[in-house]
């Protein structure tokens, strides 16, 4: 299965360290990031797991629910949290997937049709492609799949600038440049009214080219 941006995340029911979750109910009303991992007790999905469970806080201010997934089991995820806390200094509250049929995997295209049923007898290298995050929308569509190889831990501070990004977005439909980091100048689309352009921008705009405008970031 092929997933690109704007399709609804396929929904499903599974066996997470928080008891069983419909995907789209737990989601609710709100954002969602679920972030992929070959295997329990590999080293760079193990700083990566800390990493999130520091910037938890941060996400939840946005309105921003997070979940890992791994294709062991669930009574696995538990002992690994254990080792996630004792060296990354941060415990693990937000739920984490079971997948030991490999089901939500294949349903996100992760892995092949083929992989087989069980994660029982298979590495993180039978497992690399499990290396996705997906961040999903109050409406439950995708609006970013980010692919990372084994050897390189995650941006999990990236993750967070592009959710300011769409989130800005969400709510006052204009667009960020390059490097675009929160409280920096926007780009307004083109298509925006002169009435809301003058009600959003009262400062006024740069125009750099008539299909290139930059005002200050919205309140």
């Amino acid at each position: 299965m092929s997933l690109r941006i704007n399709d609804e995340a396929p929904n499903f029911t599974a066996e997470t360290t928080q008891g069983t979750i419909d995907f789209h109910q737990w989601i609710g009303d709100g954002w969602a990031i679920l972030f992929s991992h070959p295997k329990d007790f590999t080293p760079v999905c193990t700083t990566e797991l800390g990493y999130m469970a520091g910037l938890q806080p941060q996400f939840a201010a946005r309105n921003t629910k997070i979940i890992g997934l791994s294709v062991d089991p669930v009574d696995s995820h538990g002992k690994w949290a254990a080792d996630i806390q004792e060296t990354q200094g941060h415990a693990v509250n937000y739920p984490m997937i079971g997948d030991p049929e490999l089901k939500v995997a294949k349903l996100y295209g992760m892995l092949p049709a083929d992989a087989g049923t069980t994660s029982e007898g298979r590495t993180p290298a039978n497992n690399a492609t499990v290396r996705t995050v997906f961040v999903v929308g109050p409406d439950k569509k995708i609006k970013l799949m980010l692919m990372y190889p084994m050897s390189t831990g995650r941006n999990f501070d990236e993750v967070l600038r592009v959710l300011d990004s769409m989130q800005l977005n969400a709510k006052h439909q204009v667009s960020t440049p390059a490097n675009w980091n929160p409280g920096d100048d926007v780009v307004v689309p083109a298509a925006m009214p002169e009435e809301v352009t003058k009600e959003k921008f009262p400062d006024g705009l740069r125009v750099l080219k008539p299909y290139l405008r930059m005002g200050a970031q919205p309140k």
